[in-house]
């Protein structure tokens, strides 16, 4: 198991966990749940945002918040 924040470009995950506590609501709402596949399509230059699809949806997220998501590689 890994942070969400140390995914590779082009890499698929499963979500495991999540921190409620420190996840935007918004986030939750738009499918960052447990058992939904994640992959890193790109970063920004600074490496920060990062460019994720979550069970489809297309998101920047920061890799502040991402530290808060356990992931599961899929091979």
């Amino acid at each position: 198991m890994i942070r969400l924040d140390q995914i590779e470009k082009n890499q698929i995950g499963r979500i495991v966990e999540i921190n409620t506590d420190m996840l935007p609501l918004k986030l939750i709402e738009m499918g960052c749940l447990p058992g939904n596949e994640v992959s890193l399509k790109q970063l920004a230059p600074l490496n920060d945002p990062m460019y994720l699809i979550i069970d489809g949806c297309h998101l920047a997220i920061r890799k502040e918040t991402a530290q808060h998501i356990s992931i599961d590689l899929i091979e």
